[in-house]
């Protein structure tokens, strides 16, 4: 969420001076790695322990950088581990999840995990890849999900959600106990991947006459998880640096306190705006205020944004927060001596089945780094892998002291700003964080430094007149920088990474930005250096003492390779280095540099043969730095490969032949088509729906305007389209329905009398709820105490997110009020209408355990299983989505198509496109459209609103070598019908020759015939 007013905080920061070593705080050097860190309240388990500094597990200190993913939106769990290999590939070592509770217990007391469903899979996914796991289960976790996460039949429980409400917290109790058991046994102290679990989400700001922060309240939620065995410490993710929680302060205090940060907020349809003072420059201060004695830990930091029914779209999000923005404030947050950083999302999926919540459509792609489809094409990826690296090979960043506050005495430039993070100890190692003054600077400015080191403060460059700093760009130097066993001086190129390789190698990897100059000082006499690559446009001085040798270079495509002492050195421009990927060597203790594949998952050694996992989209050079020198073999994704030995490396020439992709034409398959409302005819026999007859309802947020409740989720109906037939005996007089709607932001509703449409209600992307006056035509009534009956439908989006005091999520959905009456009859008199419900069938009791609770809706298709395999429609009408329906109403298409392609080699990206489905984004001819892949619903189309017309569905949930089936439901709002314009099965990305797992094709049960369905 957007913080502007925390530009509004004034702290008094003292000015910074230049620092000479002798003047630099701490100046005794001191072993970091052997303070004794704390255990705080998790005294059950010693693996994960902490001091101000970092975390440390089994006695380790460690940088966690983590990214967030959560397995609900991505509905195979045979692809977990793909999107794993891409975070670790990354130099990540952890991530992050949610466990949505609405998704695991549907119907109260009946807690259940299993299939696409499971934690286990993802757990041993993660341990798989190398990753550790940040559990964060809720009860409440946000997460633009439905409800927040919380079930919807929470909407009848009195008490105020996220408070000590009695019945509340043992609504939690089930859900809670059965997940944090779960988490538990997958804890590092059992083996598993788990160190940190967070109690809540973004327990911040209480509304309303609530008690806030309750302390009462969280530490109910945390003895729900010690009680089921969690030990790990408990970190927090207070959603903005407001100190709440923190250790010390009393009732609900976490171990390790945390904050969230979404500086650019979430304004993607001005991709290129920065606002101003929207860069974070207090944060270490406040940290310093609330926690000193814990790591500065930042739980949630923007990595992209949502975006709402008719937004710009998510590539949009992706241009806002792209690699200029990664480079800006992320390395503001390291200025900020960030511990534990957290990225969301990482992957953002999909929100498929109506798991969102109002706020979103199914896309929840984020504008993440791997993108909806999996696929790692944005800059942004690149940008990441290079910081991320870095971080990671050098420790004395964990122990280093920030600055308080940027300043300009190291720079002769007013529009530069450096903040200082002084390392603890000449050999650990000082860091310089260096940006423009105005952050959203598009200009690309000359500057020099005067930075203090070991051998005292040295004016840089010393070989050029100047260094430039490009347009919204940061740089993170070092001085005094062990990089293998040698010092770097200083260096004001980039590192991104330095390795002792499995070959006995030491390589260190320097990069610079497209126009710059760059500049580094090695401790090694001059004798000790030769070229072996390029350097035709090097700048070589050597120091007055003859034991330092500085070397300058300008930006160039062409890399240089340096021998210095034992370090060779390789430059390369930030574009080349984007290709160049750390791996870990399985079967040894060392490390591999790869320079070239897409993607590189995994690398092992065993007698000889070097097996390297990659991806590629092209015909690739693949240059292995470091292999063993007794490598004799090379195989690539499991086929043996020819390769030449060039002493430095070993080169290795991939042709990837294309590869003949065949995708059906959906527009020529054998559809079928029956109509999915049937309701409105007045004949339908609905004597198996739910009457409307509570006279009351626990619904605390909206109390009762009608003589009884019509609230959907009084009876159960929670997820998806929803239905009401509204019973009256005319008097002769009706000329008007008044009526009240509510379906959350972005929803549709239509009405009808007997067969005849008496209007719709097309939707917006902010209307939550609707209030229309209907004209009846009176030839439609008959004589006096004839027989009608309304038909209303409307468009359940999911339930709003909750705040703590209150209860948003209980904002009802379905009809709220009504009113039918004469032009003659005074305004409080109305003709009684008897209302009956309906939505997704068994309403708690769900019929498809399988695709969990959430996956249908009530339209008459879904309540029969038509949206499921061989469903058995072969006795209905043939009818195309494409020629679609001529007036008011909901039809229901149906095909099946086979597919054919080589997914154990391939990684073929597939969605489902509507193309021109928004050309026409007025209210004259709006249709909706939802569908359903083998029985899954993974698209949710609005016509009128978009932005989304294309849908990413995986393989897994499609079968790559078989029968699938697709469905869809259309429905027209207006007098005109619909149809749809156009649909086809597309490819998102070129095929990737993958080194990935199989994938293996969830449980996707098929139609039988369902008891009781109506």
């Amino acid at each position: 969420m957007k913080l502007s007013w925390m530009s509004a905080w004034l702290l008094a920061l003292g000015c910074d001076t230049l620092r000479t070593p002798a003047h630099k705080p701490n100046t005794q050097v001191r072993d970091y790695s052997i303070i004794a860190p704390r255990q705080g309240n998790a005294a059950a388990q010693n693996v994960i322990t902490w001091d101000e500094h970092s975390l440390f597990v089994n006695g380790t200190r460690v940088l966690i950088l983590s990214g967030e993913f959560h397995p609900f939106r991505l509905p195979v769990p045979s692809l977990w581990l793909d999107v794993f290999q891409k975070v670790r590939a990354l130099g990540f070592n952890a991530v992050s999840f949610y466990v949505d509770w609405a998704l695991l217990e549907g119907n109260p007391g009946q807690f259940t995990a299993e299939g696409v469903f499971a934690l286990e899979p993802f757990f041993d996914a993660a341990q798989e890849a190398g990753l550790w796991l940040i559990a964060r289960p809720g009860p409440y976790i946000n997460a633009e999900v439905s409800g927040g996460g919380y079930p919807g039949w929470l909407q009848r429980v009195r008490g105020l959600l996220r408070t000590a409400a009695p019945d509340y917290l043992v609504a939690t109790d089930n859900y809670m106990t059965n997940v944090c058991q779960k988490i538990a046994k997958a804890q590092i102290t059992n083996g598993g991947p788990i160190i940190l679990f967070q109690p809540e989400n973004e327990y911040t700001w209480g509304d309303g006459n609530t008690p806030f922060p309750d302390g009462t309240y969280m530490e109910y939620v945390m003895k729900q998880a010690r009680d089921a065995g969690v030990v790990v410490p408990f970190i927090s993710n207070d959603a903005a640096p407001l100190g709440h929680n923190a250790p010390g302060t009393g009732l609900g205090a976490v171990d390790i306190y945390g904050h969230d940060g979404y500086p650019l907020g979430f304004d993607c349809a001005n991709p290129t705006v920065w606002p101003k003072d929207d860069l974070p420059i207090d944060w270490r201060a406040l940290h310093l205020q609330q926690s000193p004695s814990t790591p500065y830990s930042i739980n949630e930091f923007q990595a992209g944004s949502f975006d709402p029914w008719g937004g710009p779209g998510f590539e949009k999000c992706s241009q806002l927060l792209n690699h200029e923005f990664e480079r800006v404030f992320y390395k503001n947050n390291f200025a900020a001596g960030v511990a534990i950083l957290n990225l969301y999302m990482i992957f953002g999926g999909t929100n498929w089945g109506n798991l969102g919540h109002p706020g979103g459509y199914t896309s929840y792609d984020y504008g993440s780094v791997i993108k909806e489809d999996r696929t790692i094409t944005r800059e942004k990826y690149s940008e990441l892998k290079l910081e991320a690296n870095f971080l990671m090979v050098s420790p004395g960043y964990l122990t280093a002291t920030p600055a308080i506050n940027a300043t300009q005495i190291y720079t002769d430039s007013p529009d530069i700003a450096i903040t200082p993070i002084f390392g603890n100890g000449t050999a650990s190692g000082s860091f310089f964080v260096i940006r423009h003054t105005d952050y959203a600077s598009l200009a690309s400015t000359p500057y020099r430094l005067t930075l203090p080191t070991s051998q005292g403060n040295l004016v840089i460059p010393q070989t050029n007149r100047s260094l430039t700093l490009n347009g919204r760009d940061s740089k993170m130097m070092v001085t005094d920088y062990d990089a293998q066993g040698t010092t770097l001086l200083y260096c004001t190129a980039e590192i991104f990474t330095h390795q002792s390789l499995a070959n006995g190698k030491k390589v260190a990897i320097l990069y610079s930005g497209p126009n710059e100059f760059n500049e580094f000082a090695v401790e090694v006499p001059s004798s000790h250096f030769r070229v072996i690559e390029g350097g035709r446009e090097l700048s070589k001085l050597e120091s007055a003492s003859s034991t330092s040798l500085i070397l300058g270079w300008p930006a160039s495509t062409a890399r240089t390779i340096v021998e210095m002492g034992e370090l060779t050195v390789y430059l390369l421009d930030r574009n080349s280095a984007y290709k160049y990927w750390v791996t870990d060597v399985a079967g040894s203790q060392s490390k591999l540099i790869v320079n070239g594949p897409y993607l590189v998952r995994s690398a092992a050694w065993n007698g000889g043969q070097l097996s390297l996992k990659v991806d590629l989209n092209v015909s690739t050079s693949i240059e292995v730095i470091g292999a063993p020198s007794e490598t004799t073999k090379i195989r690539i994704n499991g086929v043996d490969m020819p390769f030449e030995n060039y002493g430095q490396s070993l080169l290795v020439e991939v042709d990837i032949d294309p590869i003949s992709i065949n995708l059906p034409d959906l527009a020529s398959l054998k559809w079928r088509s029956v109509d999915s409302l049937p309701e409105i005819q007045a004949s339908y026999d609905d004597s198996a729906w739910t009457v409307a007859d509570h006279t009351y309802t626990n619904n605390t947020y909206a109390p009762l305007r009608t003589p009884v409740s019509t609230y959907a989720a009084d009876y159960g109906s929670n997820t998806g389209t929803l239905l009401y037939r509204g019973h009256f005996n005319t008097t002769g007089r009706e000329t008007h329905l008044n009526l009240t709607v509510q379906g959350g932001s972005g929803f549709a509703a239509s009405v009808f009398l007997d067969g005849t449409p008496l209007g719709s209600f097309p939707g917006n992307g902010f209307t939550s709820s609707h209030q229309a006056t209907l004209p009846i035509p009176l030839s439609k009534l008959g004589p006096p105490g004839s027989s009608h009956v309304f038909t209303v439908v409307v468009d359940n989006m999911g339930h709003d997110e909750q705040s703590v005091g209150i209860d948003y999520m209980k904002a009802p959905r379905g009809v709220l009020d009504w009113r039918l009456y004469g032009d003659d009859v005074k305004n409080t008199s109305s003709t009684p209408v008897v209302w009956k419900l309906t939505g997704n069938l068994g309403g708690l009791e769900y019929a498809d355990k399988t695709r969990g609770p959430l996956n249908e809706g009530g339209l008459f298709a879904e309540r029969m299983g038509y949206h499921l395999p061989a469903a058995p429609l072969s006795a209905s009408s043939p009818a195309s989505p494409l020629d679609g329906i001529r007036s008011p109403g909901v039809a229901f298409y149906a095909a099946s198509f086979q597919l054919s392609l080589p997914s154990d080699e391939w990684d073929i990206p597939l969605a489902f496109a509507f193309p021109d489905a928004l050309a026409n984004t007025s209210n004259s001819n709006p249709f909706r459209l939802q569908l359903f892949v083998n029985g899954w619903q993974f698209g949710r189309l609005s016509s009128n609103i978009g932005p989304q017309w294309v849908f990413p569905v995986p393989e897994g949930i499609l079968n790559y070598s078989g029968e699938n089936w697709v469905s869809l439901s259309l429905w027209a709002l207006n007098e005109g019908g619909a149809k749809v314009p156009a649909m086809e099965l597309r490819n998102t990305s070129v095929p990737i020759w993958t080194g990935r797992e199989k994938v293996v094709l969830v449980d996707s049960p098929a139609w039988r015939e369902r008891k009781g369905a109506y």
